[in-house]
């Protein structure tokens, strides 16, 4: 069994939050990569000149240092409002994945 999650008087439970939320955006986005979709928003398209994949891991790797910055200056209000952001944009990634699989699958 493992241990809940608990909120320690440094919050580092909102950082995990925010590390996962990283992740699982990354994951979504690939997926919908892989079915057609593409990709919203215009910073993100200009650093997939490197390659789809390789843009979306550098924007990720660009998220989790401004992670670190607010981490480092104690703002932890900020990474709790990103992870809000983060959390909306995995729904909306996975109902562009349904979507776009579901004309595949007609």
């Amino acid at each position: 069994m493992e241990a809940p999650i608990i909120l320690t008087e440094d919050g580092m439970a909102v950082y995990q939050i925010f590390v996962y939320l990283q992740l699982l955006d990354l994951l979504t986005t690939l997926v919908g990569f892989k079915l057609g979709a593409t990709e919203a928003s215009p910073f993100i398209r200009v650093l997939m000149h490197a390659g789809p994949a390789m843009g979306i891991v550098l924007s990720k790797v660009i998220a989790l240092a401004l992670g670190g910055i607010c981490l480092w200056a104690g703002k932890k209000h900020l990474i709790r409002w990103a992870s809000y952001w983060y959390g909306a944009l995995v729904i909306w990634n996975l109902i562009v994945v349904l979507a776009t699989s579901s004309g595949r699958l007609s």
